[in-house]
């Protein structure tokens, strides 16, 4: 009871300067955010040479810094190797924005004639960064944010954040220099998980790029918020008998051991077929695997995994004798990669999760069918939508392979690692990959700048819309309406359909003897002479008391009318058209007599 009494004022001292910087790390990403939105009303507005020249100098200050950064990152994380970390710098700096240098987001970015297409920049992107690949992975998301006239706000994992903010300031420092306003690039100083999500939940965040861990992806994708995030991937790699054995080998060896294995794409297990595995294993020990016996496997898979069965972090990035030597067992010197034949994919088997380190599953099948039944139950284990290679010369049987695997990325006769990120193939340049609906992602595409915009599509009719014509009949047969008339077309047609009709009615000779000056009482509108000669007696005789008053009103009456400055006198029972109505009462024309 003493010893928690005197331990209790250091514990509630260290509880509170934990609640404080759980509190700073919510405001400063409040204060962030709404910096950079203020910055991106400026951003938005940019032309393309603008944008063009900003992302130009960011670029050509990447490939500046890609060494000195590269050697941050791995003395900060302990992750990887300095010399590789400084390729995936260059590899984002460079080859991202050459990918994307020429790609239109501002205005009209496509017009094919029916269809206009036109760029809209989203607004503020949160971007999570991760500790495996974090100067790159925050070089690529500034340079692709700011080519889609977003602006953007990093949260570094705590683990890299100095190497990260420097990552930012580089970049800033030039962007501003350029024009960018310097709100348009913010990071996150104070690293913890209640500023990250402060981040992501922010009104004013629009939307979310989210490289991480499982749950980091999970939080993202419940924030409420448009998110980019992706999964884990446990990539299996099926050489087949017809595959150049030498090659693929040394493709793997490439994949999985390039940075130590941090890149999510890197090889997990080699799947071989049975008929070629005598020169697989052969090759593997000539370029630097080495085979563990059944003891030694043992005593790295205790490593590999913690009590919880998950992965150690402790070996993630580590080389193949770092790992060997913390296992207790020894290898022979150059050793580049432990490989260790697998029973079976499962918690039991440790060694057929994602290890992200230079170790390799072992698995022997005979032929195509149960080299993918083996490699989709791996992912299915741990990489859904993720990334699956094979080593094959037949295209066919390449094809076959994909359409089985529940990846977003099958990559044929290259090392997985380079191909799934566009190094190796004519894949989009990303260091963020979608998973697609396999890994619970948005998207199982290469997150690139275009889905960071929204795209608005001015769409022009090019299959015309029928619909029922409104037919009227007669004698010389029906009056064509246009589709969708105006009003003024439908005042004309119903004119000239009256005075047409009219003018088809037989006029007796005793109206005329009747009325015989209705012929001259207006020649120039022989409608209403018409109209007055054919009325009974009675409603003559009723005429004859309201002297020069209209029995029919046309447009053109209605506009001679004007043209005179005379008055229409109009009774209850004149027949006025729907145009000379509206221009009658318009210009005040009608009188009643």
């Amino acid at each position: 009871m003493r010893l928690f009494f005197l331990n209790f004022p250091r514990l509630s001292k260290l509880s509170k300067l934990m609640e404080d910087k759980d509190l700073v790390s919510q405001q400063e990403a409040r204060d962030a955010v709404e910096a950079a939105y203020l910055a991106w009303k400026t951003v938005a507005r940019f032309d393309q040479a603008t944008i063009d020249r900003i992302c130009e100098a960011m670029s050509q200050a990447g490939l500046r810094e890609a060494a000195r950064l590269g050697q941050m990152a791995n003395e900060e994380t302990g992750f990887g190797k300095a010399e590789d970390k400084q390729v995936k710098n260059e590899f984002a700096a460079r080859d991202v924005w050459d990918a994307f240098r020429s790609m239109k987001t501002v205005g009209v970015i496509k017009d094919d004639g029916s269809i206009v297409e036109i760029a809209s920049p989203r607004g503020v992107v949160a971007a999570i960064i991760p500790s495996t690949n974090p100067t790159s992975t925050a070089i690529f998301k500034i340079i692709i944010a700011i080519k889609s006239r977003n602006t953007i706000v990093l949260s570094p994992h705590p683990s890299a954040a100095r190497c990260i903010a420097e990552t930012a300031r580089v970049l800033k420092e030039v962007a501003v220099k350029e024009g960018l306003p310097p709100d348009a690039i913010k990071c996150l100083t104070t690293s913890a998980l209640e500023g990250t999500e402060t981040l992501m939940r922010h009104k004013r965040t629009a939307v979310i790029l989210a490289t991480g861990g499982t749950g980091l992806v999970r939080a993202a994708y419940s924030s409420g918020k448009p998110a980019f995030g992706v999964g884990p991937g446990n990539v299996p790699v099926f050489v087949e008998r017809t595959a150049n054995v030498q090659k693929a080998v040394a493709d793997i060896l490439t994949g999985t051991c390039f940075d130590n294995g941090t890149i999510c794409a890197s090889e997990q297990a080699v799947v071989c077929d049975a008929p070629i595995v005598a020169q697989v294993r052969e090759q593997f020990k000539l370029q630097g695997g080495h085979f563990l016996n059944q003891s030694e496997a043992d005593a790295v898979a205790k490593i590999l995994l913690t009590p919880q069965r998950t992965l150690n972090a402790g070996i993630v990035g580590k080389s193949a004798e770092y790992i060997a030597n913390l296992a207790g067992i020894s290898v022979p010197a150059g050793t580049r990669c432990l490989l260790a034949d697998c029973g079976g994919v499962g918690r039991d088997f440790p060694w057929s999760v994602e290890k992200l380190s230079p170790t390799l599953a072992f698995f022997v099948v005979d032929g195509i069918e149960q080299g993918a039944n083996r490699c989709e139950e791996i992912l299915q284990f741990g990489g859904m939508g993720h990334t699956a290679g094979m080593h094959t010369q037949s295209r066919e049987a390449a094809i076959r392979y994909g359409a089985q695997m529940p990846a977003s990325r099958i990559v044929i006769n290259s090392p997985t690692t380079h191909g799934a990120i566009g190094f190796s193939t004519d894949l989009n340049p990303s260091m963020t990959l979608g998973c697609g609906s396999w890994g619970g992602n948005v998207t199982s595409d290469n997150v690139s700048p275009i889905h960071l915009m929204d795209i608005k599509r001015v769409a022009f009719e090019t299959k015309p819309v029928s619909s029922p014509k409104s037919q009227v009949s007669s004698q010389s047969g029906a009056v064509p309406v246009p589709q969708n008339p105006k009003r003024e077309q439908i005042a004309s047609i119903v004119d000239s359909f009256l005075k047409k009709k009219l003018a088809e009615i037989p006029v007796k000779a005793e109206d005329k003897i009747q009325n015989p000056k209705s012929e001259t009482q207006n020649p120039a509108s022989p409608v209403k002479t018409i109209i007055h000669e054919i009325k009974p007696p009675e409603i003559v005789n009723q005429k004859s008391k309201i002297a020069n008053s209209a029995d029919f009103v046309s447009e053109d009456d209605v506009k001679k009318a004007i043209e005179k400055g005379e008055k229409i006198y109009i009774h209850a029972k004149t027949i006025i058209t729907p145009s000379a109505r509206d221009l009658g009462e318009e210009k005040e024309v009608f009188a009643k007599s």
